[in-house]
């Protein structure tokens, strides 16, 4: 019995297809059934059943694949401590984030990674949040970078900071008078979203739950996108306003800033976290990622404030 045949084990176990686990783990199809054949006869009992599409696990097979899952997390361990031990972090890091956050913190983090971690590879991509969920689960990623709560019972949360959401209109918007706004003055039939799949979406449906019904009613089109930047142009050339996280608006020049509204309180924000799954392990490297975050964060959102709402990410149909 080897760790390669238990890993080989768990990526068939994960993805119930013998194609799917040898392309996840850059091994050919003959060679992964090889050796999973070798240690099911090691074993001495059945772990796949094979006369099912898509292979399915038996009974005997579920209990040897958690302890397996067990088995594994300790093996990782042991570099985890050594590692500790020996005060060096380094390996490979995958890291997933939600394209809404990662105009504003990825380019800085990467560089600033690289300088103070040098012996780690990050290994990011852009994910939405159910995806991310689905990476986890299947060890794809090692973390995630995204808003919470999820209340998933298998998804570890490290929450880092609470960021604001604030509306951005066109320069000629009779908004623009008031200070600050409220959420009953984001006229959803006005707005300009993200499409499905994006959890920001969701946020903005919570803070402006009462209006659903009326979401870009008025407009001769209906247009969603899955990037903010477009956004702010669409509001910038056709009027109405969009809901920003307030990271998107840094680079804002100052005739834009001047388009800017915060909310009362209390204040909308979306809580960012790191997330794992429950078998995770490399704990010395997920510091070091938080660390590396919060230097890129404004210290105002740092702290949950009793004058704040997190806003939900539930999925909401319109």
């Amino acid at each position: 019995m080897t760790i390669i045949q238990l890993e080989y084990a768990i990526a068939l176990a994960t993805y119930k297809s013998f194609v799917s686990a040898a392309e996840k783990s850059f091994v050919t199809q003959p060679t992964l059934s090889l050796q999973i054949q070798k240690l099911e006869e090691e074993l001495g009992v059945k772990i796949f059943d094979r006369s099912k599409h898509p292979i399915d696990i038996t009974a005997m097979g579920k209990v040897i694949i958690d302890q397996i899952r067990k088995t594994l997390e300790e093996f990782e361990r042991i570099h985890e401590l050594i590692q500790q031990q020996q005060n060096v972090i380094s390996g490979t890091f995958k890291l997933a984030v939600i394209p809404t956050i990662a105009p504003s913190i990825l380019p800085t983090l990467l560089e600033h990674y690289a300088i103070n971690f040098p012996d780690i590879r990050l290994d990011v991509t852009e994910m939405e949040t159910n995806r991310i969920i689905t990476a986890l689960r299947n060890n794809e990623i090692d973390a995630g970078l995204l808003s919470t709560p999820l209340e998933q019972k298998d998804i570890k949360e490290y929450p880092l900071y609470y960021e604001p959401f604030v509306a951005y209109l066109r320069s000629d918007d009779k908004l623009l008078k008031k200070r600050m706004i409220e959420p009953s003055d984001v006229e959803l039939e006005r707005i300009w979203m993200l499409n499905e799949g994006h959890c920001m979406r969701n946020q903005i449906i919570d803070l402006c739950s009462d209006q659903v019904q009326r979401l870009q009613a008025k407009r001769p089109f209906r247009y969603e996108s899955s990037n903010v930047e477009t956004l702010r142009r669409m509001v910038d050339k056709n009027g109405g306003l969009t809901i920003l996280p307030e990271m998107a608006t840094t680079e804002f020049d100052e005739d834009r800033i001047e388009n800017v509204r915060y909310f009362v309180e209390p204040e909308p924000v979306r809580e960012i976290s790191l997330v794992t799954n429950d078998h995770f392990v490399h704990f010395s490297i997920l510091q070091s990622m938080m660390d590396e975050i919060l230097k890129l964060v404004p210290e105002k959102m740092r702290v949950q404030k009793k004058n704040r709402k997190v806003l939900r990410i539930q999925s909401a149909r319109l």
